[in-house]
C-alpha cells in the first residue's frame, strides 16, 4: 500500500473516532433540533473526507482536528447564544 493512502486510512478511521465520541454523544448537550444538524454537518465532513482521500489521501489527516475544533465551537457558541446546558 502507497504510504499516503496508509496515511489517509488513518486519517477516515480519526475521523470515524471522532464521529463516535464527542458527536453521538452531544445529545447530553444539545437539544434535538440543533443536534440533528450538527450530525448532518459531520455526514458531510464523511463524504468530503471521502472524496478528498479518492484525490489527496495525506490532506484527509487534517479532517479530525478540524472536525473537534469545530464541535467544540458549535458547542461553545451554542451554550452562550442559546442557553445550552449539559
Amino acid at each position: 500500500m502507497n504510504p499516503k493512502k496508509a496515511w489517509g486510512v488513518v486519517g477516515l478511521v480519526a475521523y470515524v473516532v471522532v464521529g463516535a465520541f464527542p458527536y453521538l454523544t452531544s445529545g447530553l448537550m444539545v437539544p434535538g433540533p440543533w443536534l440533528y444538524v450538527l450530525w448532518a454537518l459531520w455526514l458531510v465532513g464523511l463524504v468530503l473526507a471521502w472524496l478528498t482521500f479518492q484525490r489527496r489521501p495525506a490532506m484527509v489527516l487534517l479532517f479530525a482536528p478540524a472536525a473537534m475544533a469545530f464541535w467544540f465551537i458549535y458547542v461553545a457558541a451554542g451554550e452562550q447564544l442559546l442557553g445550552w446546558t449539559a
